[in-house]
């Protein structure tokens, strides 16, 4: 709240744009959220520049995962608790692709688990960078949509259902995560298993 009320706010918003696509764990969603409640008519100028700081973001983890996995990526994941679900993502990135990504980009999966991921994978960069632009505009454009429509009296509607969207928010990262792990189970648990062993070795042995 500090941050949104601060008169550099559009950079605080770019900055926790940037960070939470490659390493931080807090979301830019609630900052956006506030400097659309504050000043509904930049509400889409607000949501393009965390978009575009997202996905820049979203690029420098992508070069952590490409050139860095080993000295940094792997920590990061690590130390952000992905470390189970990294060979999943792997394999989800091998088989849906721009899908994935999207689907990351797009909701409260952790994106940045995807981002790293496609990088040490050695995902095409110009489907990648495609991806993250559709599902990170879908996500932040929309706010930015609706506050740019509707103004103030959306606030009205946020406060009366709060506590029914955070729970939905949560379902939504527990069904990120479930996700996750079925692809890896499954009637071809054993083969699939194999598969995940493979992404997830270092490259080149």
């Amino acid at each position: 709240m500090d941050k949104a009320a601060h008169p550099k706010a559009v950079w605080w918003l770019a900055f926790f744009s940037f960070i939470e696509s490659s390493f931080f764990p807090i979301p830019p969603h609630p900052l956006l959220g506030l400097m659309c409640l504050a000043e509904p008519k930049k509400a889409l100028r607000f949501a393009a520049v965390a978009t575009t700081a997202s996905v820049a973001g979203g690029l420098f983890g992508y070069g952590i995962g490409y050139f860095l996995y080993e000295a940094v990526g792997a920590w990061i994941i690590g130390v952000l608790g992905l470390t189970e679900s990294f060979p999943v993502a792997a394999c989800y990135i091998r088989e849906q692709g721009a899908l994935a990504v999207f689907f990351a980009a797009g909701t409260p999966v952790p994106f940045k688990l995807m981002t790293i991921t496609a990088g040490f994978i050695e995902m095409n960069l110009l489907t990648f960078t495609l991806a993250a632009i559709a599902g990170r505009a879908l996500i932040f454009m929309v706010v930015g949509i609706l506050f740019q429509l509707f103004g103030a009296p959306i606030k009205a509607i946020i406060d009366k259902y709060l506590g029914w969207v955070t729970t939905a928010f949560v379902v939504l990262v527990v069904g990120g995560f479930v996700a996750f792990t079925q692809l890896a189970g499954g009637d071809d648990e054993a083969a699939s298993d194999n598969v995940c062993d493979s992404v997830t070795e270092v490259r080149g042995s």
